[in-house]
């Protein structure tokens, strides 16, 4: 894992997370507890801060990176960041599913018990309303959680990437 300090600032890692071995994670991050930064994953809190909540795990080959001057990225706890996606200075709240390959870009809001669909783009400054599902390019508001076929799916995703994590940990 590259692990490394930039312009005085180095990451912030509890003992109780998991980071892989290939995964990148530079300057002003802070993470929770019980948090997973996976395979070829890349945490960049070299020109803004990058603050991650508890139970956050970011999947392989995720870029987490923020705005210089302007959009630091703020994720709150219990988030799920799926493989290959992109999260850009934003604020994603509790609770979150931002699916396979999807792209948050600046100054977006994912509020609480939201998902963001695989392969989809939240495009500057839009907010993800609460209990809802995103999905297209540009994402729009396709339905709400509670009709759909994933009611659960984000505490159970976040729960699971514990469990993994677990696998993997030295003892």
């Amino acid at each position: 894992m590259l692990i490394k300090e930039v312009n005085g600032k180095f990451p912030q890692i509890p003992e109780d997370c998991y980071v892989a071995e290939n995964a990148t994670i530079v300057g002003d991050v802070t993470f929770g507890a019980n948090c997973s930064v996976w395979f070829n994953a890349v945490v960049r809190g070299d020109v803004n801060f990058i603050t991650i909540g508890d139970k956050v795990n970011i999947q392989d080959g995720a870029v987490i990176h923020c705005t210089y001057q302007k959009h630091p990225t703020i994720i709150g706890n219990n988030v799920s960041i799926g493989h290959n996606a992109i999260v850009h200075g934003c604020t994603i709240k509790d609770n979150v599913l931002i699916g396979m390959g999807a792209i948050v870009m600046d100054n977006c809001v994912i509020e609480s018990n939201s998902i963001v669909a695989a392969g989809s783009v939240i495009t500057q400054n839009t907010i993800v309303e609460s209990g809802c599902i995103y999905a297209g390019v540009p994402a729009k508001k396709v339905k709400d959680i509670d009709q759909s076929d994933f009611a659960g799916e984000i505490q159970r995703i976040s729960n699971n990437y514990v469990m993994y994590s677990g696998w993997f940990k030295e003892d």
